[in-house]
């Protein structure tokens, strides 16, 4: 895969448009936008000034060089047509704002969304912080609405786990340890902790209780993965990780990108070994993946960089003194 994406055909995006308009309107230019690494993101502006969003799930477009372990489950690779119709109707099941779908192509493997015009969550508090406040309100009440929606079993609505699966819980554990024994192979500090940080690991997962339904998750939410209506209204995108899972895992991550707005999206309630857990495995999940990806050709290199170095650092500093 070179290193920048093949976008689709001029005859690609020509269907798209008979299929939408019958031939009514023409596309007048075509702009990549950020999309997340499995996928291609377009607008389309059409002759009449209009737009719309072109999503495509093809090889072409997705960065990611290798797997781990994840093969299915919760955690396997969130990319797809059918993750992301049957999280789009979950989603608006639930009473959350996700863009209107226009068109559902599976034998094209794309979809046509609205295009909803006032950019990310995170470029907005980066301009205007006291536009973005009430926002972020908005925002924690849709996020409420999204975890007020349970289930008995945990997965993504297309592949629940049968009844005997392993808890969440364990399926973090597991998972962490894979990935710190990658992570130990990778980065040298890692695997000179190794043994206390997988002690740490055992820890967290010890003071874990049980517990029986589960709340649907985005999965990745950040302030780049919500974009801003023309009422300011916020409006969940990537949604093809979503799934049914303990809340903590989707907390662990809020606070890792919001931050410092983080309140604005906190709750009480949440299980704190559990909270801990997440937290641990988020990190550890957080060097993994930015790793494999620069075993690609992912172009921007030094993000990912850092975001491995910052996930790093984190995991170094719970770490007791020797």
């Amino acid at each position: 895969m070179d290193g920048e994406r093949k976008r689709p055909t001029a005859a690609e995006m020509d269907a798209v448009v008979r299929q939408l308009y019958r031939n009514a309107r023409t596309v007048q230019d075509v702009t990549r936008l950020t999309g997340g690494t499995r996928k291609g993101v377009y607008r389309l502006t059409l002759d009449d000034a209009t737009s719309c969003v072109l999503h495509v799930w093809r090889d072409a477009e997705n960065w990611w060089p290798t797997t781990d372990g994840d093969v299915d489950g919760p955690f396997a690779p969130a990319t797809g047509l059918d993750l992301f119709a049957a999280a789009h109707a979950e989603l608006t099941a639930a009473g959350v704002r996700v863009p209107g779908v226009r068109l559902l192509d599976r034998d094209a493997g794309l979809a046509v969304v609205e295009d909803v015009p006032g950019g990310t969550l995170e470029a907005l508090h980066a301009r205007d912080p006291g536009r973005a406040a009430p926002v972020l309100a908005r925002l924690g009440e849709l996020v409420r609405t999204l975890h007020g929606r349970r289930g008995d079993r945990y997965g993504r609505p297309l592949s629940l786990a049968p009844p005997a699966a392993p808890p969440p819980h364990t399926v973090v554990r597991d998972r962490a340890r894979r990935h710190l024994a990658e992570c130990a192979r990778r980065v040298p500090a890692i695997a000179a902790a190794e043994k206390r940080i997988a002690a740490l690991l055992d820890a967290a997962y010890a003071e874990v209780r049980p517990r029986t339904g589960y709340r649907l998750i985005h999965g990745e939410l950040g302030p780049d993965h919500v974009l801003v209506d023309d009422r300011d209204e916020p409006v969940l995108i990537d949604i093809e990780g979503l799934m049914f899972f303990d809340v903590e895992w989707e907390h662990a991550f809020l606070e890792l990108r919001f931050g410092e707005t983080y309140h604005h999206l906190a709750v009480g309630g949440l299980d704190e070994p559990r909270l801990a857990l997440c937290r641990l495995a988020m990190d550890l999940s957080l060097v993994t993946g930015p790793l494999r990806l620069l075993d690609g050709d992912f172009p921007d290199r030094a993000f990912v960089r850092s975001i491995a170095g910052h996930a790093t650092g984190r995991i170094l500093a719970r770490l007791p003194s020797p």
